[in-house]
C-alpha cells in the first residue's frame, strides 16, 4: 500500500506565473510545484534550447584536456577512448569518437567484457594500449576511483584524461585531467550530468575551438544531442537544467535520425519515427536493446550499430540487439522468480531492512535489473549477488530507496569487498563468497540506524486531484509542453474517485491489469502494468479511488489512465 501525498505549492506564486509568464492554471501549478516560481526560469523551462548551455571551460580541468586533445591530434598520436559496457558508456564511446574525427583526429576505443572484465578499468589495458604507441587515453563515463591503474599508466608514458560522473574517493587519481563535475573544487553548477553529458560538455569545448561559423557549431552540437539524449534517460539521471536541453533537444533530433544504425535501432524498438519519441520511449524501448549487448554479451555491438554503414549490416545488429533483449528478459524474470520463492518468509523491515539475495551462476549482467525489481516489490535497498564458485568471488548490484544512500550503506562494509562504487540509488561490489553472511549482517545494522520505519511504506506524490472530464486532448497537449519527464520533472500525476468499475478487472499475460472506469461525466480505460496481484477481490461494480497519469492510447486511439495506485474507496464516499 502507497502513501498518497499531493505536491505542495504556494498558490499566490502560482498566480503571479499564470499572470507575468502568461501561461494556464494547470501549467502554473505543476510549475510552482516542481520549484518553479520566477517567470523567467519558467520560459526557459518551456522552451529550452542550446542558448541555455552553459560555458564548458567552467568546468575543472576542461582548458588542460582541451589543449592536450588539440596537441595529440595535431601530432597525430594514437588515442584511445576507454568506455564501459552500459548505455551511458556505449554511447559516450561513440559520441567521443565522432568529436574527435570531428576535430582532425582518430581514435580507437576499448569496451571492457561484464564478464571476462568486469566494471572499471585494468592496467592490462593500459599495458597493452602503451605498448602499441598510444600516448593518450580519454576515459568516458569511469576511471574517477581508478587511482593504482592511472598510475600504472603514467609510469608507461600515457597521459591518461578522465570524464567521469560517479561519485569520487577521497583521493583523486593522478590523472593528467579530470572532467567530473563532482570532483572537490569543481564548481560547475549541473553536478547531475551522466557520462555522455560530461563527454558533450568536452565536445562543447573542443569544438567551439576550431573557427567554425556559429551555425555549423549549432548544427553540429545539436546532432550530437540525439546520444546524449538517450545516455541521459538511460542512466537515469535528473532530467533538470542542462539534462533538460539535451533530452528535450535530443528527442526532437531523432525524429529525423541520419545514421543507420540509429534508424534500424528504432525500426526494432516498435517505435515509429512518423511520431514524436518520448523520454519513456528512450528509457524502456531504445534503452534497453542497448543495453543488453553490454549485459549479455559484448557492449562492441553498439559501436558496431553505429558505425556500420551498409541497410544489411545495420538490420543484423540491430536485430541481434533486439533477440539479445528478449533473452535478458527471460534470464531476469527467472532470476527474479528464484529470489521471491526464497524471501516467501521475509521478516518485516524492522528485522531485515535490506535485502541481500545471493545465487550461484546467476548472469551478472540482470542483477542490477532484479535489485530495482526487488526494490519495487519490498521497498527496501536490495543487493542481489551471484556467486561463481570457480573463482570463490561474488559479484553484486544494488538498488535502494529514496531515504538511504547505497554507497554509503557499501562503504561502511569497505573492508569487506575487493571491488565497490557507485551513486546513492546504484552501487556495484565484488568480494569472496564466504563474506556474504557478514555483508548482509552489517547492512542490515548499518539500514537499521538510518532508516525509520516510515522509511519503508512507498510514497506517492501526486500532482491534484482531477475530474474525468478534465482528461482531454487539450490537457494532454498542455502536459507535454512540461516533457520530457523523468527523475527531477516527475510526469504528472492525479487522482480521481471513487469511481466505478464498469467491468471486472480483465488480467493481461497474467501480470497487467486493464478496467474501464466511469464517473458521473466520463468512461475511461486503464491500464496498470505489473498490478495483476492487486486486483484481487474487485469486480464490475466496485468503487476505487485512483492514481494516475494520461497517456494516448497507440493501439486503439483517443486517451486512457496510466495507473499509478488504486485502493478501494471508503464506504459513505460519494
Amino acid at each position: 500500500m502507497k502513501r498518497w501525498i499531493y505536491r505542495s505549492y504556494d498558490s499566490a506564486e502560482a498566480e503571479r506565473l499564470q499572470r507575468e509568464a502568461q501561461v494556464s492554471s494547470l501549467t502554473s501549478v505543476l510549475l510552482a510545484q516542481r520549484g518553479i516560481t520566477d517567470p523567467a526560469e519558467a520560459l526557459r523551462f518551456l522552451r529550452p534550447d542550446l542558448s541555455q548551455l552553459r560555458d564548458p571551460y567552467r568546468m575543472a580541468g576542461m582548458s588542460k584536456a582541451v589543449s592536450r586533445i588539440r596537441r595529440a591530434i595535431a601530432q597525430q598520436e594514437k588515442i584511445l577512448v576507454y568506455g564501459d559496457y552500459d548505455v551511458d558508456g556505449a554511447t559516450s564511446v561513440v559520441l567521443l569518437r565522432a568529436v574527435i574525427e570531428l576535430a582532425g583526429g582518430s581514435a580507437e576505443f576499448h569496451v571492457p567484457h561484464r564478464i571476462r572484465e568486469g566494471y572499471g578499468m585494468r592496467a592490462a589495458v593500459i599495458e597493452r594500449a602503451a605498448s602499441m604507441s598510444v600516448r593518450l587515453i580519454i576515459t568516458v563515463d569511469n576511471g574517477i576511483r581508478e587511482t593504482e591503474v592511472i598510475q600504472c599508466a603514467n609510469e608507461l608514458g600515457v597521459d591518461v584524461i578522465i570524464t567521469d560522473h560517479h561519485l569520487p574517493t577521497a583521493s583523486m587519481p593522478p590523472a593528467f585531467a579530470v572532467l567530473n563535475p563532482n570532483q572537490p573544487e569543481c564548481t560547475y553548477p549541473d553536478k547531475n550530468l551522466c557520462g555522455a553529458g560530461v563527454v558533450f560538455k568536452l565536445a562543447q569545448a573542443l569544438l567551439s575551438d576550431l573557427g567554425w561559423p556559429a551555425e555549423k557549431l549549432d548544427r553540429v552540437l545539436t546532432s550530437l544531442l540525439k546520444m546524449v539524449a538517450i545516455a541521459t534517460v538511460a542512466d537515469m539521471v535528473p532530467l533538470i537544467g542542462e539534462n533538460r536541453v539535451f533530452t528535450k533537444l535530443g528527442l526532437e533530433g531523432l525524429r529525423k535520425p541520419k545514421n543507420l544504425g540509429l534508424r534500424a535501432l528504432i525500426g526494432v524498438s516498435g517505435l515509429d519515427l512518423d511520431k514524436r519519441l518520448s523520454a519513456g520511449d528512450l528509457g524502456f524501448r531504445i534503452g534497453p536493446r542497448l543495453n543488453a549487448a553490454g549485459r549479455l554479451d559484448d557492449a562492441r555491438t553498439v559501436i558496431d550499430l553505429f558505425d556500420a554503414r551498409s541497410e544489411a549490416e545495420v538490420s543484423r545488429i540491430a536485430g541481434h540487439l533486439d533477440q539479445l533483449n528478449r533473452q535478458r528478459q527471460r534470464t531476469e524474470d527467472s532470476i527474479f522468480n528464484e529470489i521471491i520463492e526464497k524471501l516467501e518468509d521475509l521478516p518485516g523491515p524492522a528485522d531485515t531492512p535490506f535485502i541481500v539475495a545471493a545465487g550461484d551462476g546467476w548472469h551478472v549482467g540482470v542483477i542490477g535489473i532484479v535489485a530495482n525489481r526487488i526494490v519495487e516489490r519490498y521497498h527496501r535497498p536490495a543487493l542481489v549477488m551471484s556467486c561463481d564458485t570457480a573463482t570463490g568471488l561474488a559479484t553484486g548490484s544494488g538498488r535502494s530507496i529514496p531515504r538511504y544512500h547505497l554507497l554509503g550503506g557499501l562503504e561502511s562494509t569497505a573492508d569487506l569487498f575487493t571491488r565497490f562504487g557507485g551513486h546513492k540509488q546504484a552501487a556495484g561490489c565484488t568480494l569472496p563468497i564466504d563474506r556474504i553472511p557478514e555483508l548482509r549482517r552489517r547492512l542490515n545494522e548499518h539500514a537499521r540506524g538510518a532508516l525509520k520505519i516510515e522509511d519503508f511504506t512507498p510514497i506517492l506524490s501526486l500532482d491534484s486531484e482531477i475530474t474525468f472530464s478534465a482528461v482531454n486532448e487539450d490537457t494532454l497537449a498542455e502536459l507535454s509542453h512540461l516533457a520530457p519527464h523523468g527523475l527531477g520533472n516527475p510526469t504528472p500525476k492525479f487522482s480521481a474517485g471513487p469511481v466505478v468499475l464498469l467491468d471486472a478487472p480483465e488480467i493481461l499475460k497474467m501480470k497487467h491489469v486493464k478496467m474501464r472506469l466511469q464517473t458521473r461525466d466520463a468512461v475511461l480505460s486503464a491500464i496498470g502494468w505489473r498490478m495483476a496481484e492487486q486486483v484481487k477481490g474487485l469486480r464490475a461494480g466496485s468503487r476505487v479511488d485512483v492514481a494516475f497519469s494520461i497517456e494516448r492510447d497507440e493501439f486503439r486511439g483517443g486517451l486512457r489512465l496510466k495507473l499509478e495506485d488504486f485502493r478501494v474507496a471508503e464506504a459513505g464516499t460519494a
